[in-house]
């Protein structure tokens, strides 16, 4: 399969996809460690964090890059891009880690050394929230950091098997970190709520005293060093609290302006980072799989008997097929471009996306929920779109070195990893019933064509679900029924109802990007035909739901096919020109 080259110029266009200035040094400098397998620990992590260290001295500082969410997914992107691994192993460190210190750090002398350590490559630190025995883990976590008040230190402890952390822990011989999210004890024993402890969980012997970390986690989607981790006396100083605006008497007793759940939503919002940058990533590397598959249809010919010596890529099932993943591709960036505006704009409030929210299934959309709820469409449809891909493929869809498979198994981990999907998908249908009724419904324009037409149906497909979803919690609310009792039975009612609330989210991406591009530029007709053709797939797959729950009809539907191919048909012309500028990011 052949490489993808650069060759992005348009400014206005490169801000939407997420490439910056610094793209091509950064490749410049991953391509100093070409892309490796390594299929064991022992050679794959000293390459990893040569590739790491190597990114790291030609990026600017934490602090710097979280200021800026743009610079920030594009440092991501390129990373993931070059190496699956390396961007799992950067969002762990930079996004989780370094993001919670720079956020919940007491005072930034606090943490100033760690974070330069980490910004020089000369420490590796994770983020330990999971806890491996229970689910939802997130909402009462069962490790405890007790406080001494006689040393003014913290001491981290796992109660219970069940309480045991799972989570990436670098294997180097360098000094290694976690923020580990445990439960405040205060020195009165009291309960002070859920906080984020920078600890040091080993040094060039090995792990430190109170750390014991269970055997590797073989993971083989996205191949790192995973571990569950027990702490038996770990001890953290009180400045690596990140207790934010809580603090500590000279008694040792905690006091905190916020509420325990306020309190939970403010440690996870670290979370909110994540969701804002990630489906950048996820478009990059949904772009990136869709070129690869074109070019490698492009060369590779059939012996088939119907049209022997013909590139695969003249076969009309291969064209929808990549196509569609170019397609669904632009569209996925359409909306990391609107994700990337909200951070940026959650950050200039400084007030949480979804105030007064409260944790339910998770607390996942109580942090923010257009933002978790991005993170919960993009991860899918980046999986979705890269697995067509390496389907499309054949045999060399599944070589590790073609990285199809890497690209799959990072976007994969992101369907549990930073905050279930599943999970927020729950939370996001049970919060909009809680919303006041809307105005009126849009109408749906007549012609399928129209930019308009999806996130119209979309629309009222979530009205109509709502009301469905309504009307069945009020039926079982009555005779005395536990909440258990209530919900159980309708999850996957209220999952397809916050999925279908995402997907609006994105779809109305798609027109307000198509808006904001020059006219008259140089890509607006395959932009436009991308546009359409997203919108037309998605209406194909989501065809079943839409009539089930009535939202349309078999008569609105009936043109489909044929606005599918015209659209098919209108980019095809394009495909060189698509295929050059989504090469390049």
């Amino acid at each position: 399969m052949n490489a993808v080259e650069p060759a992005l110029r348009d400014e206005e266009l490169a801000r939407l996809l997420g490439v910056r200035p610094r793209a091509e040094r950064l490749r410049r400098v991953l391509d100093r460690y070409p892309y490796r397998v390594a299929e064991s620990a022992a050679a794959r992590e000293p390459y990893l964090y040569r590739r790491l260290r190597a990114l790291l001295a030609a990026t600017p500082s934490a602090a710097e890059l979280h200021a800026e969410p743009d610079e920030l997914a594009a440092v991501l992107a390129e990373a993931a891009l070059a190496d699956p691994r390396l961007g799992m192993a950067l969002v762990t460190q930079l996004v989780l880690g370094q993001g919670s210190l720079l956020r919940l750090a007491g005072a930034p002398e606090d943490v100033r050394d760690t974070l330069a350590a980490v910004d020089a490559g000369e420490l590796r630190i994770g983020y330990l929230v999971t806890e491996a025995g229970r689910a939802s883990s997130h909402l009462e976590a069962g490790t405890v950091a007790e406080f001494d008040a006689t040393t003014r230190e913290f001491v981290l402890r796992t109660r219970e098997t069940a309480d045991r952390k799972f989570g990436g822990v670098a294997r180097y011989p360098g000094p290694r970190g976690a923020v580990v999210v445990a439960r405040a004890v205060d020195a009165d024993g009291r309960d002070g709520g859920v906080f984020g402890f920078l600890a040091t969980l080993a040094d060039r012997a090995g792990p430190r005293p109170g750390v014991l970390l269970g055997p590797p986690v073989a993971v083989s989607a996205l191949p790192l060093s995973y571990h569950r981790v027990r702490f038996d006396g770990l001890r953290v100083p009180e400045a690596h609290w990140l207790r934010d605006g809580a603090r500590l008497d000279r008694h040792g007793r905690l006091h905190d302006p916020r509420t325990p759940e306020e309190r939970l939503r403010r440690t996870l919002a670290v979370g909110q980072e994540l969701w804002g940058v990630l489906p950048t990533v996820l478009a990059a590397l949904a772009r990136r799989s869709a070129v690869l598959a074109v070019r490698h249809s492009r060369h590779r010919e059939t012996r088939a008997v119907l049209a022997p010596g013909t590139p695969l890529l003249a076969h009309r099932s291969q064209q929808r097929a990549l196509l569609g993943a170019l397609a669904d591709a632009f569209a996925l960036s359409c909306a990391a471009a609107r994700a990337r505006e909200l951070l940026l704009a959650a950050r200039e409030s400084d007030a949480p996306t979804t105030p007064g929210a409260a944790a339910g299934f998770a607390p996942w959309s109580a942090v923010s929920r257009p933002l978790s709820a991005y993170k919960a469409h993009c991860a899918d449809e980046a999986e979705r779109i890269v697995a067509d891909c390496q389907r499309r493929c054949g045999h060399a869809g599944l070589a590790d070195a073609n990285r199809l498979p890497g690209y799959h198994g990072f976007a994969r981990a992101f369907d549990p990893a930073g905050g279930d999907s599943r999970l927020i998908r729950y939370d996001l249908g049970r919060a909009l019933l809680d919303e006041p009724p809307g105005g009126e419904l849009p109408a749906i324009p007549a012609d399928l064509a129209d930019p308009g037409w999806w996130p119209a149906v979309l629309t009222r497909h979530q009205h109509t679900l709502t009301v469905r979803l309504r009307r069945a919690r009020a039926e079982r609310e009555g005779g005395g029924s536990t909440p258990f009792e209530v919900w159980n039975p309708l999850l996957d009612l209220a999952a397809e109802l916050g999925a279908t609330y995402a997907a609006r989210l994105a779809a109305q991406d798609v027109p307000r990007a198509l808006a904001a591009l020059d006219p008259g530029g140089p890509y607006r007709e395959p932009l436009t035909a991308m546009a359409r053709l997203a919108g037309l797939r998605a209406a194909e797959r989501a065809a079943g739901p839409l009539l089930r729950h009535r939202t349309l009809t078999p008569g609105d539907l009936a043109g489909l096919d044929t606005a599918l191919e015209r659209a098919y048909d209108l980019l095809l012309p394009h495909l060189d020109l698509v295929e050059e500028l989504f090469g390049a990011g």
